[in-house]
């Protein structure tokens, strides 16, 4: 595991530093918002969700036919039968929607997306230089601050301890993740486990604060205002972590408890384990109100899936899976559609400890949105021309579309909306009217087709 120490050393003296955290000043500072903060979990997966997986089982020819055809349809779920995959969430029906038809072509696609599915512009590769915009989740954690801003989450490459994340606070910096579910518990709430260590100091960060230290470090332009950034992020983590420690009372009753098997990494956890353990500290977080915005990777090519209902033996690799390859005997769409319904497992445990937690006249359910997509598009080697997306919204969510499958037109016709049109929808209905956020598509540009602004019909 990468104990926080080694983590901050690494990245501080790095190629490309991370911005850490807001400012201290922003985290707690007043939004012009009135009653409940929102919340918005956002849950990616690999190697896509193939828009047919997503179809309603008991559409009426008609409506197959537009759907197979790409064309507007909408229809209300209560009248309908949902996919298996998507069956845990039977009882919670009124919340979801199914929004069928963004394209994310202004993303990058094929095996991976980084962090250009959460910014809508082209990564690169991953090049630090070409991240161009903090990414939606930062963003809307703007709109309600909490102690920690952002949380972000992520079970990529098997990967344990902190780790450099794929979300991103502003342009060229990347975020940090917590990589596994031991990690994230000790440090969400490591005011009230150790609270010795969130007020403790080392020479190495007391010199990299200094100028001194930048000097030293041989970093000069834009290298080194970045690495400015991230040192003034140290120093508000401190902050922050002080102001908890005033807190920790508080904060105790919300401490989770996790399994013993989770201990250094989990090495001997099943991926089933993993996430529920995760899933555990997530809410824990969201209840304690150490955030309000959660980015959970939770899978991608590389990681490691063992425990698989169907396939507790194997340790299933989901790239080779993504070219149809069996494991155990088990057709490549089956053990899929097992990974979708671990995921959708996960969902409905958010959904349902939030729904049973008291918030102002309701729920803290009320209060949150939950959307669960693809990274990288429609199929194992995605192209951006559908970007599905299952969501799960309480009443208070400022957006009209729960209970509804939603199938917008095809790329390059009228009336067809870009996944930056719904990062713009959920900016404006939450507080930002900004006119556009993301790049344009270049093929809705050549055909001088509109694409800026929000989806209007959710606009509450």
């Amino acid at each position: 595991m990468t104990s926080r120490r080694h983590f901050l050393k690494a990245s501080a003296l790095g190629a490309g530093a991370m911005t850490l955290a807001p400012s201290f000043s922003q985290l707690f500072a007043a939004t012009g918002t009135v009653g409940e903060p929102k919340r918005f979990i956002f849950i990616r997966k690999s190697s896509g969700i193939r828009p047919l997986e997503l179809a309603l089982p008991s559409f009426s020819e008609k409506d197959k036919a537009l759907d197979e055809k790409k064309e507007a349809l909408e229809v209300d779920l209560d009248q309908h039968e949902l996919p298996n995959w998507l069956r845990g969430l039977d009882d919670h029906k009124e919340n979801l929607t199914i929004l069928q038809g963004l394209s994310a072509k202004m993303s990058e696609n094929v095996h991976y997306s980084f962090s250009s599915v959460m910014g809508c512009f082209k990564s690169n590769r991953n090049t630090l230089s070409a991240i161009k915009r903090a990414t939606i989740d930062f963003e809307l954690a703007k709109l309600f601050p909490s102690p920690f801003g952002h949380v972000e989450l992520s079970f990529a490459g098997g990967r344990t301890g902190i780790v450099s994340g794929y979300s991103a606070p502003a342009p060229q910096t990347r975020n940090y993740c917590y990589a596994d579910p031991e990690t994230a518990r000790s440090e969400l709430f490591k005011s009230v486990l150790n609270p010795e260590a969130v007020t403790s100091d080392n020479d190495m960060l007391s010199f990299l604060r200094s100028k001194e230290g930048l000097k030293e470090s041989g970093i000069a332009g834009r290298e080194k205002r970045r690495q400015e950034v991230h040192l003034q992020s140290i120093e508000s983590i401190r902050e922050r972590n002080e102001k908890l420690i005033e807190i920790s009372g508080s904060l105790a009753k919300f401490l989770p408890e996790i399994d013993p098997v989770h201990a250094d990494g989990g090495p001997n956890a099943s991926t089933p384990e993993k996430q529920a353990a995760m899933t555990k500290v997530m809410v824990s977080a969201l209840k304690a109100n150490l955030t309000n915005v959660v980015t959970y990777t939770i899978d991608d090519l590389g990681t490691p899936i063992t425990g698989l209902p169907g396939n507790e033996a194997d340790r299933v690799g989901i790239h080779p899976l993504g070219h149809d390859e069996a494991f155990g005997g088990v057709p490549a769409w089956k053990t899929r559609e097992q990974i979708r319904i671990s995921h959708v497992n996960q969902i409905k445990t958010i959904v349902e400890e939030l729904k049973k937690t008291p918030e102002g006249d309701g729920t803290m359910f009320d209060n949150t949105m939950i959307m669960y997509f693809p990274e990288n598009g429609e199929t194992h080697h995605g192209i951006g021309l559908e970007s599905p997306f299952v969501i799960m919204s309480g009443r208070k969510c400022n957006l009209n579309m729960a209970g509804r499958y939603v199938r917008l037109p095809v790329l390059g016709v009228e009336g067809h909306k870009t996944l930056g049109n719904w990062y713009t929808t959920l900016l404006n209905a939450h507080g930002n009217s900004m006119e556009h956020y993301g790049d344009l598509d270049l093929e809705m540009s050549r055909k001088k087709l509109d694409q800026t602004g929000p989806i209007k019909q959710f606009m509450a």
